[in-house]
């Protein structure tokens, strides 16, 4: 989903992969029960080359990287699917490999609340991995997705086997809580229209895991405001107003975040917060 619905495939990170496109046949309803998955596929050939552009996986020692191939299946989730829904049973580790997952929740007043939009190659179900809890978001397809997911029962026998591999699940919750404190702090203390910069470079940046954030990325406005709490319509005039200062340029389906180069004037997003 984008800002204006086109049908141009999402750009990816790091060497390509080739990954079939087919897609389940079961768009389920965010919240309710789901059917069982179909069987998955084994990790494609190459997968560890594009993998190694998450700046996570890139650092971890070469014998877990090795170990989450080998252990990792690939599942393919049409548009709106379900991989997992809160308060659903842990079953591994993940990592979008194509497309993009939604991950959030349904409010008490029944809309959709988006903690973050993951793209290739991003990670995570790390926190239901390390302290064996039910999931805490659902994640659900946007457009034809596939996820490589490394299962828990497996994962965890051979961590018993390796226990200083858990820093490295560790690292990869902490990077994520250090991204929590700098979106609570940005809540507390800045105006809209710096959240939502602030958040695209997030994005762009995907959530820390990439070294080169990307210059254009498809978001949809919908999706930024369910993102930030608010209504479409301040996203929209807070993305003009972005426009009109010089920081972004709004394009068909994409927006393009200006190189600092050309906006000196530009805020960086915030450091790292917490100990």
């Amino acid at each position: 989903m984008f800002l204006s619905r086109c049908e141009h495939p999402r750009p990816t990170t790091g060497p390509s992969v080739k990954i079939s496109t087919n897609p389940l046949p079961r768009p389920t309803p965010t919240g309710k029960p789901l059917a069982p998955l179909p069987p998955s596929t084994p990790a494609p050939p190459g997968l560890h080359a594009a993998l190694a552009s998450d700046e996570w996986f890139s650092a971890c020692a070469p014998a877990l990287q090795a170990q989450l191939l080998h252990l990792g299946r690939v599942r393919a989730l049409a548009h709106g699917t379900s991989l997992f829904a809160r308060g659903g049973e842990a079953d591994g580790l993940c990592c979008v490999l194509a497309g993009a997952l939604r991950i959030g929740a349904l409010n008490a007043d029944g809309d959709s609340a988006l903690l973050a939009w993951l793209e290739p190659y991003q990670w995570f179900g790390e926190i239901s991995l390390i302290d064996g809890r039910p999931r805490t978001h659902d994640a659900v397809a946007d457009g034809p997705t596939q996820v490589l997911v490394v299962p828990r029962e497996a994962l965890l026998a051979w961590l018993a086997e390796h226990p200083a591999m858990w820093r490295e699940l560790a690292r990869l919750a902490c990077r994520k809580l250090r991204v929590l404190f700098v979106a609570v702090e940005e809540l507390a203390q800045l105006p809209l229209e710096e959240r939502v910069w602030r958040r695209l470079q997030l994005v762009a940046q995907g959530y820390g895991s990439r070294e080169a954030p990307r210059r254009r990325i498809r978001l949809a406005q919908e999706v930024l405001a369910q993102m930030l709490g608010v209504s479409r319509q301040s996203i929209n005039k807070a993305l003009k107003a972005l426009e009109a200062g010089g920081r972004v340029r709004l394009h068909y389906g994409e927006i393009e975040l200006l190189a600092a180069s050309e906006n000196p004037g530009s805020v960086a997003p915030a450091g790292p917060a917490g100990g």
